[in-house]
């Protein structure tokens, strides 16, 4: 698996990062959603360098103007309902893609930190011989990705795989190299060191599918 680390080339995307992590300011649910949007178009942008790209033609008011422009089918899937603010950012850039959306959770059947993956609800489009956008904000254990590509790769085989997060942790990332098909590749704005004892990243930011649209039962 091809593993693009963007933060580490410092940019703009270092202060898209320090707000979602800050407390005070991810407090503001807009603007956190905001900041996960807008590291969503910074990743787009950099997945974007990647793509097949073909020869065309624009025609303006004072004559034609050649350029390349990207030519892959693509299906942006998220996993809701995290998934959604880093989803729109991504769309604001690949704006003619086709949109999924698969449902992922932790269930803790004995009340501890053991627990499992369970995924209920799918909705795509066709992905055969696509290029998949897999849209997931936090990449903690990596257990929640591969049951999601678990569950859609029996509706079809995508041409490519790109994977698109916020934040990982080492432990995650490496599980997912080893789960995923070799020509996939990881589209990541920052990567942590380690997992709690609970499979949450630290230091991360928290639960940014509460801080996005609040808490859940």
């Amino acid at each position: 698996m091809e593993i693009h680390h963007i933060a580490e080339n410092d940019s703009i995307l270092n202060k898209f990062i320090a707000e979602i992590r800050d407390e005070k300011i991810q407090k503001d649910s807009l603007r956190f959603r905001r900041n996960i949007e807008r590291i969503g178009e910074v990743l787009g942008y950099e997945l974007s360098k990647s793509l097949a790209y073909s020869n065309a033609s624009v025609n303006t008011p004072l004559g034609k103007k050649e350029i390349k422009l990207f030519n892959n089918n693509m299906v942006l899937c998220s996993i809701l309902r995290a998934g959604l603010p880093l989803h729109q950012g991504l769309l604001n850039y690949f704006d003619d893609a086709e949109n999924a959306f698969i449902s992922a959770y932790r269930h803790h059947p004995k009340n501890d930190s053991d627990f499992e993956i369970v995924v209920e609800y799918f909705a795509s489009p066709s992905i055969n011989n696509k290029t998949l956008l897999l849209v997931d904000p936090m990449l903690a254990t990596g257990q929640s990705l591969v049951a999601v590509y678990e569950a859609i790769k029996k509706h079809g085989t995508p041409k490519e795989i790109h994977i698109v997060s916020v934040i990982g942790a080492k432990q995650g990332v490496d599980f997912v190299n080893n789960h995923f098909p070799e020509n996939t590749k990881l589209w990541i704005a920052t990567i942590d060191d380690q997992l709690n004892e609970k499979g949450y990243i630290v230091p991360g930011l928290g639960d940014a599918g509460d801080l996005a649209y609040g808490s859940k039962l």
